[in-house]
């Protein structure tokens, strides 16, 4: 019966155990510790081009909000100047209606017209 010392000139990565199951499981737990290795980097990559996605979405929200203001401002100014039209003389309003459908009708018929 031999009896074998941790630094007794046992080999580096047997750890003194010759001979016993023992240098089976550190092999298995060496397999096992880069398997966790491998996946740990693939969900950190994974989650830097997560936090990626997420900065270049929020600005593109941040420039559809500024986008969406001033398409408020533009809506509410000509609002107004419906509002100031429709306050005005309904005459004059009818008039522009007509002359805009004769318009519209005079464009129709020339391009029915041209076939």
């Amino acid at each position: 019966l031999t009896i074998v010392f941790i630094g007794d000139g046992a080999p580096a990565g047997n750890y003194g155990y010759t001979n016993s199951g023992y240098s089976v499981y550190e092999e298995e737990n060496e397999r096992l510790t880069e398997s966790l290795r491998t996946k740990v980097s693939a969900i950190k990559s994974l989650s830097i081009e997560i936090g990626t996605e997420v900065k270049n979405q929020n600005k593109m929200l941040s420039e559809m909000d500024n986008d969406f203001d001033s398409t408020g401002g533009l809506l509410g100014a000509t609002m107004g100047r419906l509002r100031t039209l429709s306050r005005g003389s309904q005459t004059k309003l009818l008039c522009y209606m007509m002359l805009f459908a004769l318009f519209v009708f005079f464009v129709i018929y020339w391009i029915i017209k041209l076939r």
